[in-house]
């Protein structure tokens, strides 16, 4: 990250008060930027306020030499979004970079879930996301440049067991990104998504004897790329866990159309496609546009990847 210089940018970091939050937020400071460190310090059920974790992350990134700010307000609710943005706004003057990485986690299986879990974890992850973008993007877009890091999650790409608030919520970040990207073109916006992984208090109670080596600061390069004017991609996905980082994108096969079939010859079809499973159902990769994503990530992350 030695060549990826922030200097003169303003960050706002959400859930920065520990694990991969903070991380972000001490890469971004240690590069030149100043950063608003936003956690409201609750448990990781959400309840509860402790300014202590995200007012520690401003002393250790000004004690390292850099510039920092606190904010303890609820990405849960617009008006917190609005507090957060503003935070930025009103102490530095401007906001370039924003990464919502807030998040709770209330686990139970999907016939046991209420719907105050439902809720509570939908408005961190998902409306969270919403509250900060809606009030951040009109400052981007008028200063003519952003960077917008959304927090997916293996759970929100393919699911998991007990996660069912935590997928719909992780997916729906996807679609928020990818209408970000779209309005935030011709402002010289940029949105992507992060799936991180790392072992953080969210893994509480899960063996990981086995895992490689997951710290937070193994997925922090590829935010900081993701979130530096470098970055040649927008409405798109990084996978980053345990130093490795791949392009996670939905696809869609060439599929199979007759103008002239009737709905019969149409049924027909798709039985012959379930006896049979014809290879056009078979997934497809872009081959070009894949290249271009991997040669463009390549090129500006090569300073990160060999600096670790």
């Amino acid at each position: 990250m030695a060549d990826l210089r922030f200097d003169g940018r303003v960050a706002v970091v959400t859930g920065a008060g520990r694990g991969l939050g903070r991380a972000y937020a001490r890469l971004l400071a240690a590069q030149g930027a100043k950063v608003v460190v936003n956690d409201p310090g609750g448990a990781m059920s959400g309840e509860g306020t402790d300014p202590g974790p995200a007012d520690e992350v401003v002393r250790e990134i000004e004690e390292a030499g850099g510039e920092a700010a606190a904010s303890h307000a609820s990405v849960a609710t617009f008006e917190g979004g609005r507090e957060i943005v503003g935070a930025a706004l009103d102490r530095f003057g401007r906001i370039d970079v924003l990464i919502h990485n807030a998040g709770n986690h209330r686990p139970a299986p999907l016939a046991e879930m209420t719907p105050e879990d439902l809720d509570a974890v939908l408005d961190v992850h998902l409306r969270g996301a919403f509250n900060v973008v809606r009030h951040a993007l009109p400052a981007m877009c008028a200063a003519g440049y952003g960077r917008v890091v959304l927090t997916s999650s293996i759970g929100g790409l393919y699911g998991n067991h007990r996660v069912a608030n935590y997928a719909m919520a992780k997916a729906g970040v996807i679609g928020l990104s990818n209408v970000v990207a779209l309005e935030g073109a011709e402002h010289g916006v940029k949105c992507n998504v992060i799936v991180p992984a790392a072992v953080t208090r969210l893994a509480e109670g899960i063996d990981t004897s086995a895992y490689p080596p997951m710290g937070p600061e193994l997925a922090a390069p590829a935010v900081g790329w993701l979130a530096h004017e470098s970055c040649s991609i927008t409405g798109e996905m990084l996978v980053a866990i345990a130093g490795r980082v791949a392009r996670a994108f939905v696809g869609e096969t060439p599929g199979l159309y007759r103008p002239s079939w009737t709905i019969e010859e149409v049924g027909e079809r798709i039985e012959e496609i379930r006896d049979a499973g014809d290879p056009w159902i078979l997934p497809v990769v872009p081959a070009a546009h894949n290249e271009h994503i991997s040669r463009s990530f390549t090129m500006a992350s090569s300073t990160t990847a060999k600096e670790g």
